[in-house]
């Protein structure tokens, strides 16, 4: 949909009151608390349960006696908390912003079976629109990837994930994501601790796959 971005002076300072206000009400929310150690509420309690102050979960349905493993904290990548977009060729500031994402609270849950990990990360978020107007549908694109970090981080899954979002007349409209697909072998128990899961906003993700080439 398309939105005529020329509008009177009065409707763009309600419009960036309003985008303030939020994006103020959700800056907080994150700096309160780490996001790992957040949980979801509503929808997301049936699967990650409890509440944000329960300590970190262990993985469940394998030995945990043999190798004591646990599941990784969550952790927003620097710089990829927020995805802004402007108007066509404009700075993502000011008059000139369309919409702005950020991510308010994360939760996680592993399973352990033969060797394997399979990790539900859950995401939820916001997406707040700016002066110059959003339009009627958003793509959100988040990246999620498990890294052995250190002196030399090790990536041992990472994936792109794309979830649309209809902005409501409100122009502050939640988003939500869970990662059904994320496997990878278990760690040994010298490096268990140094895992961690990254997420963030990559823009990347939006743009096409190249087209594979024919053969001959």
């Amino acid at each position: 949909m398309r939105h005529d971005v020329k509008r009177a002076s009065a409707g763009r300072g309600t419009r960036r009151a309003v985008w303030l206000a939020a994006g103020a009400a959700v800056c907080g929310a994150m700096l309160a608390t780490p996001a790992w150690s957040q949980s979801f509420t509503d929808r997301f309690k049936s699967l990650f349960g409890g509440g944000a102050s329960e300590p970190a979960p262990t993985i469940s349905n394998g030995p945990i006696a043999e190798s004591d493993l646990t599941c990784p904290p969550v952790t927003i990548r620097a710089g990829a908390a927020t995805y802004a977009i402007g108007l066509p060729g404009k700075e993502a500031a000011g008059n000139d912003l369309r919409y702005q994402v950020v991510i308010g609270r994360t939760a996680r849950e592993c399973n352990l079976n033969s060797g394997m990990i399979t990790a539900h990360i859950g995401i939820q978020g916001r997406v707040i629109a700016g002066p110059a107007g959003a339009p009627g549908t958003v793509e959100v694109p988040i990246r999620v990837a498990v890294v052995q970090d250190g002196v030399s981080p090790k990536t041992v899954f990472t994936k792109a994930y794309r979830t649309a979002v209809n902005m409501g007349s409100d122009g502050s409209v939640p988003f939500s994501l869970v990662t059904e697909d994320v496997v990878y072998p278990a760690p040994s128990a010298d490096v268990n601790d140094a895992y961690v899961f990254y997420i963030g906003f990559d823009p990347q993700a939006l743009k096409p796959e190249p087209k594979s080439r024919r053969k001959k």
